[in-house]
Formats: C-alpha cells, sequence, structure tokens
C-alpha cells in the first residue's frame, strides 16, 4: 500500500516536462520502411554490454526500431541537465535511490498506471519505488532487477560448527558467542571506508521505520526532537543500541580496515560473517572463486518477521510527454520479458523483479529467493534521508564512541534544519 502523504523535498533544478510533438506539417505518412530511433540512457557501467546483448535482440525482433544506448557514469546529475534542458532521453534507466523519488516527484515522469507491464511485477518491489516518492498516486518507474542487503555467511564455517541461520535477535546474538568460544571471528569491519557502518544501519533501522516512520517526519518536518511524535531518539535508540553490539564482536583494528580488506579477509575465511550485501560477493569470489555463501536478514525479536533490505538497482522509465512513446514502450516490454530479465539478473548478480522468472543458482541470491517470493522485503532507510543530513560520518562517528544519544540527536536536530530551509510538494 503506498504511504505517499506531504512530502517535502530541496528546490529542484527541474521543472515538468513540456509536451514536446511538433505538429506535423502537411499529411504525408512516413515511408514505410522508417526506423525510429530511441535514445536510451543508461546509468550502469558494468551492464553496458549485457544491455547490448539485449538491444541487438530486441531489434532483432523490431527491424523498425534502433536503439542507441547512451551509458552515462554521473547519472543523477546528467539526468537534471537534461529534464533542464529539455531533453529527455526516450528510454530511461536509474538506481532507485533519494534522487530518482525526488524527480518523480516534480512530475517529470510517465505514469505507468495502465502499462500491462506493471502487472509481472513483484508488487513489494513497487511499493520500494513508491516509498521513494511519487507525482500524486502515479506509478513513475518500473522496478528491474534488485540486490539484497543482509548478513553475508560463510555456510561451510556455518556447517562445520553446527550453526544454524538465526531467525531471532537472541539466536543471533548466541551465533556470535559460540563462534567467539571457538576462536572464529565473528565480524570483518572495515571502517576506514566510513559508508560500510550504513548497511547495517539500513537493515537495523528497518524495523522502526515501518508503519509510515518517515512520512511522519515529513509532516513533523522542522519540529522534528525528543517532543516530536515521532524522531530519531525517539524511535531509533534500540536500532543503534543493536549496531553497537554487533560491531563489539569485530576484530581488532576494525577501524582502520577498508571494504576491499573486508572482502579478501571473509574469501580467505576470516570471519564467519559480513556486514555488507549482496554487491559484496562478485569481489568476494574474484578471491575465493570456490567460498559458499548465503545471507539472511537481520533478525528481529520473533521468529518469521524478519524483513529483507532491498535496492531496486535499476529501475526503467520514460518522460511524461514522450513523442516516441509507442516504440519505447515496445523496448520496455521486451526488456521485461522472463527470459530476458532473467539472464540479466543473473549476469548482474541481482534478482528480478518480473513474478516467475527465474534466479541463478548462485546460493547467496537463492538464500533471499523466499523473501521476495514472500514479498517480505523493504527498501533502504538512508534513501529517506535528505542529502544534506551527515548520516554516514554521524553513523560511523557512534561505531568510534558509542554515544547513542548523541547521533540520534544530531540526527534530528539535521533533520529540522534541513525541513525548515526546504519546500512541501504535495505531488498534485
Amino acid at each position: 500500500m503506498r504511504t505517499i502523504h506531504r512530502r517535502w523535498i530541496r528546490p529542484l533544478a527541474v521543472v515538468a516536462v513540456a509536451a514536446t510533438v511538433a505538429a506535423l506539417g502537411g499529411c504525408a505518412q512516413n515511408p514505410a520502411d522508417a526506423v525510429t530511433t530511441l535514445n536510451f540512457f543508461q546509468f550502469k557501467g558494468e551492464a553496458l554490454e549485457d544491455f547490448n546483448d539485449i538491444i541487438a535482440g530486441f531489434e532483432a525482433e523490431n527491424p523498425d526500431i534502433k536503439v542507441v544506448q547512451n551509458q552515462v557514469a554521473d547519472a543523477d546529475t546528467a539526468i537534471r541537465t537534461l529534464l533542464v534542458k529539455d531533453r529527455i532521453p526516450d528510454v530511461i534507466t536509474l538506481n532507485a535511490n533519494g534522487n530518482f523519488g525526488r524527480l518523480a516527484q516534480a512530475g517529470v515522469f510517465y505514469d505507468f498506471s495502465d502499462e500491462p507491464v506493471l502487472d509481472t511485477i513483484n508488487p513489494a518491489v513497487q511499493d520500494i519505488l513508491a516509498d521513494l516518492g511519487t507525482y500524486g498516486d502515479e506509478v513513475n518507474g518500473l522496478g528491474y532487477v534488485n540486490n539484497a542487503n543482509g548478513v553475508i555467511y560463510n555456510q561451510d564455517i556455518f556447517e562445520e560448527q553446527g550453526l544454524e541461520v538465526p531467525q531471532t535477535w537472541d539466536e543471533f546474538i548466541a551465533v556470535c558467542d559460540a563462534l567467539v568460544e571457538a576462536g572464529i571471528q565473528p565480524f570483518y569491519g572495515t571502517l576506514a571506508d566510513s559508508w560500510t557502518g550504513i548497511p547495517s544501519w539500513n537493515a537495523l533501522g528497518a524495523y522502526p521505520s515501518q508503519n509510515g516512520f518517515f512520512d511522519k517526519m515529513r509532516e513533523e518536518g522542522a519540529e522534528v526532537g525528543p517532543d516530536s511524535e515521532v524522531s530519531f531518539e525517539k524511535d531509533f535508540a534500540e536500532a543503534m543500541d543493536r549496531q553497537y553490539q554487533l560491531y563489539s564482536y569485530m576484530q581488532e583494528g576494525y577501524r582502520g580496515k577498508t571494504y576491499d580488506d573486508g572482502n579478501a579477509a571473509f574469501a580467505r575465511g576470516e570471519s564467519a560473517m559480513l556486514l555488507q550485501g549482496i554487491w559484496a560477493t562478485n569481489p568476494i569470489k574474484q578471491v575465493n572463486p570456490d567460498i559458499r555463501m548465503g545471507i539472511f536478514p537481520y533478525p528481529t525479536d520473533e521468529p518469521g518477521e524478519s524483513l529483507l533490505v532491498s535496492g531496486v538497482d535499476v529501475v526503467f522509465t520514460l518522460g511524461k510527454d514522450n513523442p516516441k512513446h509507442d516504440a519505447a514502450m515496445r523496448f520496455i516490454d521486451y526488456v521485461f520479458q522472463p527470459e530476458v530479465i532473467e539472464k540479466f539478473a543473473a549476469s548482474q548478480n541481482m534478482v528480478p523483479s518480473v513474478e516467475g522468472a527465474e534466479l541463478s543458482d548462485d546460493p547467496a541470491l537463492q538464500s533471499v529467493r523466499p523473501f521476495f517470493e514472500d514479498r517480505r522485503i523493504t527498501g533502504f532507510i538512508d534513501h529517506q534521508i535528505p542529502p544534506a543530513i551527515p548520516l554516514i560520518p554521524t553513523d560511523q562517528q557512534f561505531l568510534f564512541d558509542g554515544d547513542a544519544e548523541k547521533a540520534l540527536q544530531t540526527l534530528d536536530r539535521e533533520w529540522a534544519k534541513v525541513a525548515a530551509r526546504t519546500i512541501p510538494v504535495t505531488g498534485e
């Protein structure tokens, strides 16, 4: 169910895209052999060849359409620039982050509500997109492939130690204690790269952020604080305490280790678990191709209530007024065919959004399958936090000094400051 109420965002340097279809001169029809060329804006560098393969297959079946892939490095900046210049591409892929949500709220994207392809997509994936932001009740993007943010674990170590995947928080801590007693390092910390604390913050914070927490925060706006209906101070204390508890099981010197250090160490069996997501499994395999890994969500207090945090790694969308709409939708319908999305998702080590599409046989992906099938997934909460709020350094400092009260007060104070200088947006 959508929970899009009053939103506030930083002023955008974009305006709603005006209609750009020029009036045709005369009544002459295009030649029968005319080819429509689509400008395909694509942000994911590592997917360049995969999309080239998709385009080749599409063009073979649709000789009247040519697709030109334009892969851009800084997609968030590039798409804003194109919107300002009223040069919106014919087909767009973006990462479904806060920037996508803010653009959707500005009313620049097409409404897919009545498109049949929407019915093929896992509704829980679309809910993640809707929570980022929409224009009114529109559906402004189609989730394509999804990642998974959980606890990566070494399946061989768990089996050798007779450990089961924990279903509750107490079981999780018991696993950590059992590993310590066996002389095995539970986690490998990498806080030299400050962002590496955020995956666990996102996962643990997912629980208090359910039931419209961030909608209520936006409604509170500049009044957020210890006396408001919701706030970080009031609602996130337990999540912070649990994150700090997990970091008490890190190796000596974890503050000076990097993300790459952690992947390599885990690949060599130097820890039983890693607080990262599916994106880390490929670099881990580059060090140890034979490692057996699984992923489980950060558990909560009751068995069966765990939520897997997932981001929509690739979202497809179109401009609101697209003179090549029919050709663009033919391309989108093609890329969402099960056999097409399955091949792309397997190559990118992601979970396809189309219901019924098969995952690759990678054990890490197979371990998260039930959570997608049961729709027990939820989005990255840092996507709900304005970029001006110093979330990463605040969390890193907390993991250094353990002062949760100070960290939560900082987040509330910075939220209120951003709210005071931003514009409420209703998405009318």
